[in-house]
């Protein structure tokens, strides 16, 4: 069975070879001190927060998502950032209960939309976010 729970300091090999394998998946590369001072970050639960997918002991994914105000709404929104589950157990669950558990802290701290992004040909990821959330119509600009 898969419990989430929130990151924890003896996560940091586990999610560490989590985190390498998702930047890997979206090809790209971070310096070494961008992802060291996300676990930090990510330890003290603010801005960002992180929960994991534990299962029989071993840490098998992770969620981090980001509460904010925005102005269209009174309460703000949670933007979950970055969801991994590791290829070897997919389908299991895993990112189902990660997404859930995200909206149940948006519903904790009484927000008012979650929303994420994606790349357009990740379709084994959509096929489960089409079961839990609605596809908007808004596309993304970027200035780097």
């Amino acid at each position: 069975m898969t419990a989430i729970r929130a990151l924890a300091t003896t996560d940091e090999a586990a999610w560490r070879r989590l985190w390498a394998a998702y930047i890997a998946f979206y090809n790209t590369e971070l310096p070494q001190q961008v992802t060291d001072d996300l676990f930090e970050r990510l330890l003290k639960g603010a801005p960002h927060f992180a929960l994991v997918a534990e299962r029989d002991g071993a840490v098998i994914g992770f969620v981090h998502a980001l509460p904010h105000a925005s102005t269209w709404s009174a309460n703000g929104y949670l933007y979950l950032e970055d969801l991994f589950v590791d290829p070897a157990v997919r389908g299991a669950g895993a990112g189902r209960k990660l997404i859930e558990a995200v909206y149940d802290e948006a519903d904790r701290l009484g927000l008012d939309r979650v929303y994420w992004h994606t790349n357009t040909n990740n379709k084994t990821a959509r096929t489960l976010y089409d079961k839990l959330a609605t596809l908007s119509d808004f596309v993304q600009y970027r200035r780097s």
